[in-house]
């Protein structure tokens, strides 16, 4: 019977639906994140980014995280902090903010995403003379 009428799929849809904000708020984070789950919020980190768990899910698809929503399309693994890294990889199942084992030193720097392929990307000085000479063909006469 619960073949023919699988209420509790639609429901579920519905409940997904109702906790990301609606029709055309799910359909803007379904735009955005190719996915729509839902789940405890866990934590935010410094850059914005909401983590969320929902162990209903597979394990290694029960943890995820949403990216600041400043960033749009242009999110990375890379926005994501050492801490949180740690957590939504499974190396722990302690939170950042629980961790008693957490060192927290004054002179740890803060977290930077990667700039590469940026105007801001780091490009290395060379005071050496390049070791490979391009070829100039000769000019005919």
């Amino acid at each position: 019977m619960n073949n023919l009428f699988p209420f509790n799929r639609l429901i579920t849809g519905f409940n997904i639906i109702k906790a990301n904000g609606g029709f055309l708020n799910s359909f803007k984070k379904l735009f955005r994140q190719d996915e729509l789950k839902i789940g405890t919020l866990v934590g935010t980190d410094e850059m914005g980014n909401r983590y969320y768990e929902n162990n209903l899910y597979f394990y290694g698809r029960n943890r995820w995280v949403e990216y600041n929503d400043q960033v749009f399309l242009n999110y990375d693994a890379s926005q994501i902090t050492a801490e949180w890294y740690g957590w939504l990889h499974y190396k722990t199942d302690l939170l950042p903010y629980n961790d008693p084992n957490r060192p927290k030193y004054k002179w740890i720097a803060k977290h930077t995403e990667n700039e590469t392929g940026t105007e801001r990307q780091y490009v290395p000085y060379s005071t050496m003379p390049p070791k490979i000479q391009a070829w100039v063909p000769p000019k005919k006469n």
